[in-house]
């Protein structure tokens, strides 16, 4: 079992930066990916961005390239969403997940965070 806690959501104008944590607990493995994804009002939920524990290696979705940032503290367990430029298309629930994979183009995790709101507004 792993239990994730979510932090760092709010409301904040576009153009703006917000940064998102997530406190990790629980049977984690170095070579599982963790990270986030989202879910806007009337859309399924979408993966934003992985980072794989033992090697910060990352990936993310195309709208988010050169904007998000994933980072990872290993002694606290915790990573990291560094969200730059949002959008207002950005507006989300952020949902933390754990290990994050990817089969055949769809993108999948075991467990979840129980989300956090970004709004982004003009």
């Amino acid at each position: 079992q792993v239990q994730l806690v979510e932090s760092g959501g709010g409301l904040v104008q576009a153009g703006d930066s917000l940064r998102l944590s997530c406190a990790a607990s629980g049977r984690i493995f170095s070579s599982d990916y963790m990270g986030w994804f989202r879910q806007a009002p009337g859309n399924e939920r979408e993966f934003v961005a992985r980072i794989k524990w033992s090697t910060g290696s990352t990936d993310y979705t195309d709208p988010v390239k050169g904007r998000f940032t994933a980072s990872r503290d290993n002694a606290k367990n915790t990573v990291y969403l560094q969200m730059n430029s949002l959008k207002l298309e950005d507006t989300a629930v952020y949902y933390c997940a754990i290990p994050i994979s990817n089969y055949d183009g769809a993108w999948t995790a075991e467990y979840w965070g129980q989300g956090t709101q970004v709004t982004v507004s003009s």
